[in-house]
């Protein structure tokens, strides 16, 4: 296991020199964030919260959830 604060990068990868500048870090007054600054945490859950990734699957894990409650009375 590598301890190092960077993973091991396998040979030949090609944009293992940026990978290793690292994520940008930006002043609170950059020209960079003046222009694009921080969303805010609800408006940005509001944003992505009807993208559902695996269509159905909430509605699958609810049908669950009523089988295993239905299974718990009986075993009662």
């Amino acid at each position: 296991m590598n301890t190092d604060q960077n993973p091991e990068i396998p040979a030949g990868f090609r944009y293992a020199k940026v990978y290793l500048h690292g994520r940008p870090v930006h002043d609170n007054f950059d020209p960079f964030t003046a222009r694009h600054p921080r969303m805010d945490i609800r408006r940005r859950a509001k944003i992505f919260a009807p993208f559902d990734a695996l269509r159905g699957f909430s509605a699958a894990i609810l049908a669950e959830e009523g089988k295993a409650a239905a299974k718990e009375k009986t075993a009662r």
